[in-house]
């Protein structure tokens, strides 16, 4: 206290008992899939799709993280976690990729087609002969898949068995056993035996490396090794030189070099004045693990002279000189949720590991501040949705599930909403869910922007970010305004009757207006079935509770080792109060007054002495939710008997 010695006014500030309590985020996503590129270790908050493209790799047929991505910053998505799954290694007993095979039997031998390359592709192709005289036939190719017409692919006119003339082919090998005296019988023959090999049965991804030594030794130098696996690390390259001006020799000069897909090079990243001496500040490996955002560096022996291997050359011409390139970056196996089996048991659901037996896949999430919205593109599977709507439950995040990409209007009808294999979707987890029909036909930019059908989620998930932003997170993501963008169609189109018997049954319709053109129309969780009579039935409800849950969670933290006193107490009532006042004001909840639409209540009624001696505090919040006008009924009446 200050020391009043002279009259006059003495000036004091006096610390305010308020806390403000400011409202979380509510749309930040999370995608989780496999992508090309990218940490593995980490889920990486990315704000743009260039972001993710560099990050990530961008688009990749092989997989739908990306287009799900692509489609949630076209619908409006602002912010979003990318977690990147990868195969595991190599597993006893799997399968491996096997190429599919023709065998022809003739007089004396047969006469064998190979496909080129693995997989079950060649299935649907086929040899067929189509002239057989002596020795000689002519054959050719053909794309032949069950139930529909054959396609010459590749011909080949004069084929023989002696001598052997095979076919000039970039699809096929021609080879022979035994001694054929025949040529094959006119027919067609279609291959058999292609594999594409289990998932897990591929080795791990790996990252590429590359060793740079120092001149004059082969035991001492640096390895260079790509921050992350996947085979586009093998399209960088480390060039250094000595820095000049340096008279021990000890210093140089980096460049992290990439190779362009036109040949060209290009210097992405470069570093001066690095040290080969542990001990100072300049340390290649401390720098380049510390700043660089493509390559770490190790040591190898003990280096005591600057490195020297200039890259890129004066010549930009391949083929380049060796080793600066980094070798060794594998992909992986690519994890497709769509491949996955029955009951979850594919390589995809176990890198996902929605379980929770490890802290990778998906649970890489525990460790960011927050995500609101769950996007795993393309997963389908009852049990793995299951699992994955209990982390949601338990981490106030809501989860955006697929619908199988074969449903149908007609089977939904009948059994509700559904994954691929058995499994429930409605259960008491669910209500931090949501189920999307159908599947949304849109261009690929890989393929010559042809049209093709991709899950509804990313789409759904921009919408839900759009929505938040311009009207709240109390406002349905749904109606005329929720249209979706970047969309070519739709996969199955309903009519309102088939609209409303999926409706009943929590399934949340993408429907095709003339005048709107296609929006999402249905704000139901995965607990809004009729029968159910959850209070959790509208989306807008469940998020409105998961924002007040996140929001006073965070903004009351102060409260802890606070004395539990009704001085408390009141702080406590004011600060919430404050809180919830704002949000009637935006007009979050039901009611004309902030009487009927919340209350806030902490006082000795719920704080007993018992609680307060076990240093317990109890804050009840209550709030009128706004209801979804869902169904709008208009009356109309014929005015009789009226004079004028």
């Amino acid at each position: 206290m200050d020391a009043y010695t002279y009259p006059g006014v003495y000036i004091q500030e006096v610390p305010s008992s308020v806390h403000s309590i400011a409202g979380v985020a509510t749309s930040i996503g999370a995608f989780v899939g496999w992508a090309p590129k990218g940490p593995i270790d980490k889920a990486v908050l990315v704000e743009s799709f260039m972001d993710f493209q560099r990050q990530f790799g961008g688009l990749d047929s092989r997989s739908l993280l990306g287009y799900a991505v692509s489609h949630f910053f076209n619908n409006g998505g602002q912010q979003t976690y990318i977690v990147r799954l990868a195969a595991s290694a190599a597993a006893p007993g799997t399968s491996s990729a096997q190429a599919g095979a023709v065998t022809i039997q003739v007089a004396g031998g047969a006469v064998v087609f190979t496909a080129n390359n693995a997989g079950a592709w060649s299935g649907a192709y086929g040899i067929n002969v189509t002239e057989s005289s002596g020795t000689g036939f002519a054959a050719s190719l053909v794309y032949a898949p069950s139930g529909s017409a054959s396609v010459a692919v590749e011909n080949y006119p004069t084929l023989s068995v002696k001598p052997l003339a095979a076919p000039t082919s970039s699809n096929v090998t021609m080879t022979l056993t035994g001694k054929p005296t025949a040529a094959p019988a006119v027919g067609l023959y279609m291959f058999t035996g292609g594999a594409d090999g289990n998932a897990i049965g591929v080795p791990a991804a790996t990252s590429a490396a590359t060793t740079i030594n120092s001149p004059g030794s082969t035991t001492a130098g640096f390895t260079f090794t790509a921050q992350n696996p996947g085979a586009w690390g093998n399209q960088l390259a480390i060039g250094t030189s000595p820095q000049p001006g340096d008279a021990t020799n000890t210093r140089f000069s980096l460049n992290v070099v990439a190779l362009n897909a036109d040949g060209s090079l290009s210097v992405i990243e470069s570093f001066y004045s690095l040290s080969v001496n542990a001990a100072d500040p300049s340390y290649v490996v401390t720098v380049l693990n510390s700043d660089s955002n493509y390559v770490t560096a190790a040591v190898l022996g003990a280096p005591t002279v600057a490195l020297n291997t200039p890259f890129p050359p004066a010549s930009s011409t391949p083929p380049y000189p060796s080793p600066p390139f980094l070798t060794g970056g594998y992909d992986g196996a690519v994890l497709d949720p769509t491949m996955d089996g029955a009951a979850g048991g594919g390589a995809f659901a176990n890198a996902l590991n929605a379980g929770g037996t490890g802290s990778g896949g998906v649970r890489l999430l525990d460790r960011v501040d927050s995500f609101n919205l769950l996007c795993v593109p393309g997963e389908t599977d009852g049990p793995t949705i299951s699992s994955l709507q209990e982390y949601c439950h338990d981490n106030r995040a809501f989860y955006i599930v697929d619908c199988p990409q074969n449903a149908s209007t007609a089977n939904l009808i009948a059994s509700g909403p559904v994954g691929s294999s058995a499994g429930s979707l409605t259960g008491q987890y669910s209500i931090n869910s949501a189920y999307y029909y159908p599947w949304v036909n849109a261009p690929d930019p890989l393929a010559g922007s042809r049209v093709r059908p991709f899950p509804p989620c990313g789409f759904v998930a921009g919408i839900y970010a759009a929505t938040d932003a311009t009207r709240g997170v109390w406002k349905a993501p749904a109606g005329i305004d929720a249209s979706l963008t970047g969309i070519s169609g739709l996969q199955n189109l309903l009519t309102d009757t088939e609209n409303g018997n999926l409706n009943i049954q929590a399934v949340n319709c993408l429907r095709e207006f003339k005048i709107y053109g296609d929006v999402v129309w249905g704000a139901r969780t995965l607990q809004g079935n009729n029968q159910a009579g959850s209070q959790w039935k509208y989306v807008p409800i469940r998020r409105l509770a998961l924002f007040l849950e996140s929001s006073l969670y965070d903004g009351t933290q102060w409260v802890v080792f606070e004395p539990n006193d009704e001085t408390l107490w009141g702080q406590i009532r004011l600060n919430v109060g404050a809180f919830m006042q704002g949000l009637f004001l935006q007009g979050a909840f039901q009611g004309t007054s902030p009487q009927q639409a919340y209350f806030v209540k902490c006082d000795a009624d719920n704080n007993p002495q018992q609680n307060i001696d076990l240093g317990i505090v109890n804050v009840l919040v209550g709030f009128a939710p706004l209801y979804p006008a869902e169904f709008v009924v208009i009356q109309i009446q014929q005015m009789a008997g009226q004079t004028p």
